[in-house]
This record gives C-alpha cells, structure tokens and sequence, in this order.
C-alpha cells in the first residue's frame, strides 16, 4: 500500500526541499511571462529561512519528500497574507493545493487572529480558478515590470468556497 500525503507545520529542516521545489515549480510560471528573475527563482537558502522562522508555513509530505508548500504571514490590521502555494507536478490536480491553502489559512486563523485573506497570483496563471473556489474574489491588480501583472485577491470573513469541484483545479505555480 502507498503512502498517502500528509499536512503539518514546516520546519527549518524542510528549508532546502522546499526551495528545491520552489525552483522547480516555478520555472513554468517564468517562462510563462518570459521573465526568469522572479523573486521565487532568486530567493535564496538564507531568506527562506528567515520567513520559515517568521512566518506560518506549511507543508505536505509523501513520506519524507516534501511536495507541497505555502507560506503565510499576519498583518497587523488582521489579513494574512498567503505567499508561494506550490505543488510538485507530479502530485497535481488532487486536491493538494486546497489541502494546503485552507491548512495556511486555518493555522493563521487560529494562531494570529487573521480575520482576512490576500494573496497575488500572475494573471495568466492557471491558479486562479482555484483561489476562486476557495472564496477568494479579485480585487485589483498590480504590474511588475515589463512583463508581469498581479491578480490581487482578497477572502473575508464568511466567504464561502464556489464549488467543492473547483478546489480540484491545483498546478505546480499555482502562486501568490
């Protein structure tokens, strides 16, 4: 029998997969937009440590294999801010990446008294859909750089998921 997939808080120890597959996952978001200095293929070992330790993050593992992350962090007006939701390809459209969002989102919930949600996701990004059925609704844009635009999204109190189906919708970048 195989092993099935597990959601827990990340640790320091996770650091250097979770990187790993930040690279990996996000090599289809840049060359999407033809831009590979996006922020999630420079950032380094040491910054990523420094959020993990600052943060709230969350992993899933296949056994000891990370194939999933995101990370979060609380505002002081009570939003929390969702950053870097990734899948490894392979684990795709399973329902992962919900799993994911909604353990970030509960843990910044309960543990910093988050009362609302922003992330930014690309605007062609195949995310979107995904955010969407977990409640979250546009709200503006943002353009960075020459090539890329920012999908702004926001989830409030109450805000209830469009479909259970959409939650299927996860890919690797499926970003913030």
């Amino acid at each position: 029998m195989g092993t099935s997939v597990t959601i827990s808080a990340a640790t320091d120890q996770d650091a250097e997969q979770i990187l790993k597959l930040q690279y990996l996952c996000y090599q289809e978001e840049a060359a999407r937009y033809d831009d590979y200095g996006i922020e999630p293929l420079t950032q380094t070992l040491e910054s990523l440590r420094a959020e993990l330790a600052d943060g709230c993050a969350v992993v899933a593992r296949l056994g000891a294999e990370v194939v999933g992350s995101v990370r979060g962090t609380a505002e002081a007006d009570g939003t929390g801010r969702i950053v870097k939701l990734i899948v490894h390809p392979r684990m795709q459209r399973h329902g992962l990446g919900g799993r994911l969002l909604t353990a970030v989102e509960e843990r910044l919930a309960a543990e910093r008294s988050v009362k609302r949600f922003r992330l930014l996701t690309g605007q062609r990004s195949e995310g979107l859909p995904l955010y969407r059925s977990h409640g979250y609704a546009p709200v503006g844009t943002e353009r960075l750089g020459r090539r890329l635009s920012l999908v702004a999204l926001e989830k409030g109190p109450g805000s209830e998921p469009e479909t259970a189906a959409g939650a299927e919708a996860t890919e690797c970048a499926a970003r913030a």
